[in-house]
Parts: C-alpha cells; sequence; structure tokens
C-alpha cells in the first residue's frame, strides 16, 4: 500500500511540474512579444530621429554652401 500511494504522489508531483512548465512558458512568450514590441517602437522612434536629424544637416549644408558659395 506504501507503494501505491508512493506512486500516486511521484505521479502527482510530475504532473504539477509538467503544467507548472506550461504556465510559465506561456508567461515567458508573453513577455517576449512585449519587448519585441517595445522594441519595434523604440526602433522606430530612432529611425524617426535619426531622419530628422539627418534633414536638419541637409539644411545646414545647403545654407552653408550659399552663404559660401
Amino acid at each position: 500500500m506504501k507503494k501505491v500511494f508512493a506512486l500516486f504522489a511521484v505521479a502527482g508531483l510530475l504532473f504539477s511540474a509538467s503544467c507548472g512548465n506550461k504556465d510559465a512558458a506561456e508567461e515567458t512568450n508573453e513577455e517576449i512579444e512585449v519587448i519585441i514590441e517595445d522594441t519595434e517602437e523604440v526602433l522606430e522612434d530612432a529611425t524617426d530621429s535619426l531622419e530628422e536629424a539627418a534633414e536638419e544637416v541637409e539644411e545646414t549644408v545647403e545654407d552653408t554652401t550659399e552663404v559660401n558659395g
């Protein structure tokens, strides 16, 4: 009887462990998706900032060329 009880206990622990890992994996996937979305937003903002800076540099170079030209 003790062996049967021990087998059920071990089976219950294995079942709990496998369910727990599944939940953790789902949470990890959700966190990764959020990080990816945040990274995409940061990259878009950085790209916009670089484009604005490039336009400002072009304007400055054109102004300098006109003055010196």
